[in-house]
Formats: structure tokens, C-alpha cells, sequence
């Protein structure tokens, strides 16, 4: 019997090492479902296809390979979207297929109709129906070549009944796909203009982002010889904030720390691997950005050094160029500033919060750091779970952190916790989960109960949309439409049959959840927190001073900072003794 386009389809992902699908089964998407069903590929049934997308973006992150969602025709694959423009801004190597109605079908108006070859163009790299067998394996070639070459999620667009057509085995299908990263070095002349730049300014500071994963020891060195402070992103956190002797913090809205400052009174500010879109927050003079995709240098503020290409080879090109600087007055300034800023927070999660109902937010985050493993993989929900994981989850070089931080997408944790611990079985998967986000897919924890994964899902209960209040009070609003009722996810869980445990008393947190952490399988932790406990960064506007004193209400502005006091102070030895 000859084999049909879907079974081609089928094995062509398994040839690419794809390991498993996420998605919902459906009349056009059967097909395909049948033809998984007599794979190696394992078919991950989620209870809605968001999810699936999510988890297919995570599952990319995680293992640094190609992951695949899919969805049936109409409502089906436009569940997809948001999962999938979150994987696409992250760069994930994510292929959806869309199913799509039958082909003669098209144009008419029929059942479940939709145009998903336009619905799915703003958040791919690559989106194209197939009008035949024949032509839809030079399209899967395509999809899969474009989303391995990091240009986003590719999107196959395929009426149910083509993948029942005869395959045609001559097709570029049978070509090599390349996987491999381009190293790119800039060129001399912007090389040497950046290096004209360092060599010039009296202080210079370094800003980094996701770009620094693999430029760690190359920061560390560039930074040591021209003495300069180093801050980061969101996204740079896990890559840069470890081992570093010249840690300054975080700019943004969740920011701590010196970073601001650092960032405008230095004669130079470095963006290093980062496309930071608060512009809010950066200087508009004497800026250099260096970035792989040229396309984004300039993008958020005034550039007058741009230079196109990695952030390791760039600066292993230009360090042996670069004078070495010899007065760290402006290092150990910043330096002292960043601990003195991290100090005087301090107490927010050190005292009294034994004794503080509801839990203090900070507090669970802090024990949830101390007792997670060295490992770790930590999946965070969009809002105020943001806020904790930036200043509470310490970065040790091992550790990953993955949320929707270009997208913004509540409801991401859970799901990303999903893709993150099947492609990383071995290791702990951690989602820190809103629990306005969890409420938003509930349902897959059905998915984490029935594929049995350990995931640990952390709840931060407050029965309230923290950022949207935070939001409102900075527009000088009273919060309205935020509060909702007191929900036990504790017992939700149990009744999908997931192990649960609900934490009201923060004399017994570090207990319970010491023992929910040990549990084998998968765990849902319910701490009811604070729906108080805001944050404000580092740097505020007085239109926004005006805005909190605008809304009369009682909030507490807060924001501790975790073990990074401990290694604010130890970079404190670093200076010099007169």
C-alpha cells in the first residue's frame, strides 16, 4: 500500500529526532493522529491547544531541538496563536501544523472556516498552506529548515484531505537539515569604532540580555578590563547574574538595584544581546548595541556604536584592542549604591513574615529558591510571579528561566512547565503560577495528571490580578475588576489527581513545602499570599508618584531581593582598601 503525505509527514519529523506532539485530536487532524499512533513520536493530549503551544515552545527551550504542536481545523488551530506568538518572539524552533478544512471546501463558507495562512503570518517566520501532496513536502522541507535556522515558529498550513493523498518520495524532503548556530564576528569597522568608543570614555557600563547565554566568561573579562558595572534584563538573568564580581542589578519595571544608574551616568552604556523594550529606561546618548540580528540595533533608543554580531564573538575580537582601564572609582561607586539599595529592602521578607497572614509573597519565593534544585528549570506565569522570579530566583549557571517576557501572555507557567519537564524528564520543573493565570487553562492539569509529569506547580493565591491593581494605581485609579474570590487550587488539584497541599500558616511553609517538593509526581502547592504585596522599580517618574498618592487606598510598595543582598555584599570585598 503507498504510503499517504501524513505518514510522510510523520516520518519526516521522526527523522529530525522529533520526540513527541502536543495537540488536540480532530476530524481533519486525524490523519495525521492515525499515522503518530504507529510511531516513535509520542502523542501528548492536551485539554486545549493554547497550551500545546506553549508547550511546544518551552519543549524547544528546554532541549534545544525541534517541538511540534498541532490543532484540527477552524477553532482548533486558532487556539494555537497565542502559545505560538509566544514561541515565535522567543525564537523558539517550534513547527505547528494547522489542519484546515477540505480543500475543495475552501471559499465557501463551510463548517469551521477560517484563513489560517493569514491568522498565523504575524507570529511565524514561515506560514504556508499546502495545495498538494507533492508540493506540501518542499513546504514541510521549508517550515522545518526556517524554524531550525531561528527564524521563529513555522506554521504548515494542510487540508485534512491532502494528507490522505499518495506521497511523492522524489522531494527536497530529502535534503539535510542545517541546525547548527552561525557564529558571527562584526566587522573591522564597526569593530574598530566600538573599541575607538571604550578606549575614549572615562566609564563605561554593560547592559545584557538573552544574546549573553554563551558569553558569560567573555563579559566577565571585558567587564574586569575596563572596570565596568554590569546589569541585565529579565532575559539575561540566568546567563549573566552568577559569578559576576560586577553584578548591578535589573532596569525595567522589575527592576532593583544600581542598574539605572550605572546605565546613565556612565559615558558609555554596552547593550550586550538584548532587545530591552522599555526605552523609558534607557539613555538617548552615547550608546553602543551589539546584536546577531542587525535588525534590531537602534530599535529602541539613540545608537551611535552599532555593531551586528554575536555578543561571544564580538568581544573575543575586540578585547585584545581594548585599553585597559585602571580607576575603578565608578565601579565601586555603583557597586556600593547597588548594596546599599538592595539593604534598605531587606526587611520586607525578613521580618516578621513567621508571623504575617496572609504569606508574604516574597517570602514563599525566597524558600521556593533555597529549597529548589541546583538545576532547576522555573516556568513563570506574566504579573507579579514576574517580580518574584527576577529578584528571588538565584541563578547559579544551571538553572533556567523561561516565562512569556516579549509576549506577556498570562496563563504561559503552566503549560511551559508541561513542554519543559518532557523534554527534561530528569530534571525539576518548577512553575511559578499567578493564580489568575492558572485559573485561565485549569484544565491541563488534567494533562500534567494523566502523562504523569513531576511537575511542581507552585500557586500564588492572592485572589487578585496584582499588576493590573499596580497598573491602575500608577494611572492614579482605584483598582476595580481585579478581585476575585477565594478559590482552593489545592483542592482542584486533588480532584484531578494530583498530590496538593494548601499553605495558609508561614511558620509552616518551609515545611510543607520541603515535603511537597520531595514528592515524586507531580504536586500542586496553594500558597495563599499577600494581595497586598505590590512592587514598584527602582527608578519612578513623578507622574507616577502622583499617580500612587492619586489612589487612596491601602497598598504596601515593596520588593526584597532574595539571596542577591548575599552576593551584593560579597562583591563589596572586591574593593579595594585605601
Amino acid at each position: 500500500m503507498a504510503k499517504n503525505f501524513a505518514k510522510q509527514i510523520v516520518e519526516t519529523l521522526e527523522r529530525q529526532g522529533v520526540k513527541r506532539i502536543y495537540g488536540l485530536v480532530g476530524d481533519s487532524l486525524n490523519p495525521i493522529v492515525d499515522a503518530i499512533r504507529t510511531s516513535s513520536i509520542e502523542w501528548i493530549h492536551v485539554r486545549n491547544e493554547e497550551a500545546a503551544a506553549f508547550a511546544a515552545g518551552a519543549d524547544s527551550l528546554a532541549a534545544d531541538e525541534l517541538a511540534v504542536c498541532a490543532g484540527s481545523c477552524g477553532p482548533g488551530n486558532t487556539h494555537l496563536i497565542q502559545g505560538l506568538f509566544n514561541a515565535h518572539r522567543d525564537h523558539a524552533k517550534v513547527l505547528a501544523i494547522a489542519s484546515h478544512i477540505p480543500s475543495n471546501q475552501i471559499g465557501s463558507t463551510f463548517f469551521q472556516e477560517t484563513h489560517p495562512e493569514i491568522l498565523f503570518k504575524e507570529c511565524s517566520g514561515y506560514c504556508e498552506m499546502v495545495n498538494s501532496a507533492e508540493q506540501g513536502a518542499t513546504i514541510l522541507h521549508h517550515a522545518i529548515q526556517s524554524t531550525m535556522a531561528g527564524k521563529g515558529v513555522s506554521v504548515v498550513v494542510i487540508p485534512g484531505d491532502i494528507t490522505t493523498q499518495e506521497a511523492d518520495e522524489d522531494t527536497t524532503l530529502n535534503s539535510v537539515i542545517s541546525t547548527k548556530r552561525p557564529v558571527v564576528f562584526p566587522h573591522p569597522e564597526e569593530a574598530a569604532a566600538l573599541v575607538e568608543a571604550i578606549n575614549k570614555a572615562k566609564t563605561v557600563t554593560l547592559f545584557c540580555g538573552a544574546g549573553c547565554k554563551e558569553a558569560h566568561a567573555e563579559v566577565m573579562a571585558l567587564a574586569d578590563k575596563i572596570k565596568a558595572p554590569v546589569g541585565h534584563s529579565l532575559g539575561g538573568k540566568m546567563y549573566i547574574q552568577y559569578d559576576n564580581p560586577f553584578e548591578v542589578g535589573m532596569s525595567g519595571l522589575l527592576g532593583y538595584g544600581a542598574c539605572y544608574d550605572a546605565m546613565h551616568e556612565a559615558d558609555l552604556l554596552i547593550l550586550l544581546g538584548t532587545d530591552f523594550p522599555y526605552n523609558a529606561f534607557l539613555p538617548k546618548k552615547n550608546v553602543a548595541q551589539v546584536d546577531i540580528d542587525a535588525a534590531a540595533l537602534g530599535r529602541r533608543t539613540t545608537v551611535t556604536y552599532p555593531v551586528a554580531g554575536d555578543v561571544k564573538a564580538t568581544i573575543s575580537n575586540i578585547l585584545p584592542s581594548i585599553e585597559e582601564k585602571t580607576d575603578r572609582a565608578f565601579l565601586d561607586k555603583m557597586l556600593k549604591l547597588h548594596h546599599k539599595k538592595l539593604s534598605d529592602v531587606v526587611e520586607v521578607y525578613t521580618k516578621d513574615v513567621e508571623n504575617h497572614t496572609p504569606i508574604h509573597p516574597e517570602y514563599a519565593a525566597r524558600v521556593l529558591d533555597e529549597l529548589a534544585a541546583e538545576d532547576a528549570i522555573f516556568t513563570v506565569d506574566t504579573g507579579m510571579c514576574n517580580v518574584w522570579a527576577a529578584r528571588y530566583v538565584s541563578p547559579n549557571g544551571k538553572r533556567e528561566l523561561l516565562g512569556s517576557f516579549r509576549h506577556g501572555s498570562m496563563a504561559n507557567a503552566m503549560p511551559m512547565a508541561i513542554g519543559a519537564q518532557a523534554a527534561q524528564p530528569d530534571r525539576q520543573v518548577i512553575s511559578m503560577s499567578g493564580d489568575g493565570g492558572l485559573s485561565m487553562l485549569m484544565g491541563d492539569l488534567l494533562t500534567i495528571a494523566s502523562e504523569k509529569l513531576p511537575v511542581k506547580t507552585v500557586v500564588f493565591n492572592n485572589s487578585t490580578l496584582g499588576m493590573v491593581r499596580l497598573e491602575m494605581l500608577v494611572d492614579g485609579l482605584p483598582f476595580f475588576g481585579t478581585d476575585v474570590n477565594d478559590v482552593n487550587y489545592a483542592d482542584i488539584a486533588t480532584a484531578c489527581g494530583i498530590h496538593s497541599v494548601r499553605i495558609t500558616d508561614p511558620a509552616q511553609l518551609r515545611q510543607q513545602m520541603t515535603e511537597a517538593l520531595a514528592h515524586p509526581g507531580p504536586v500542586l502547592i496553594d500558597v495563599v499570599t499577600d494581595p497586598d504585596a505590590l512592587s514598584i522599580p527602582p527608578h519612578i517618574t513623578f507622574d507616577m508618584l502622583l499617580g500612587f498618592s492619586k489612589a487612596a487606598t491601602k497598598t504596601v510598595f515593596d520588593g526584597g531581593v532574595g539571596a542577591m543582598l548575599s552576593l551584593a555584599e560579597s562583591n563589596l570585598r572586591n574593593i579595594p582598601k585605601p
